[in-house]
């Protein structure tokens, strides 16, 4: 089971840069490159919602489960 980030996907909707986003939200390119790969432990949450504010969505269409059903 694992956490995908769809969050280039989102951006790519809204027509956002990473340059743009990263400058609105107040975080480094670089930490937004690795939360869009996906390659980070963990997010605040101050930091979801100000990317969902910014984008116009839910965090469900950023974050999204895939696991097994047991």
């Amino acid at each position: 089971m694992q956490i995908i980030v769809n969050l280039d996907v989102m951006m790519a909707v809204r027509k956002v840069s990473s340059k743009e986003l990263a400058k609105a939200i107040d975080i480094t390119e670089a930490n937004l490159s690795l939360l869009k790969r996906g390659k980070v432990k963990g997010v605040r949450f101050e930091t979801l919602a100000n990317i969902c504010a910014y984008l116009n969505c839910q965090p469900g269409d950023i974050l999204e489960f895939r696991g097994q059903a047991e």
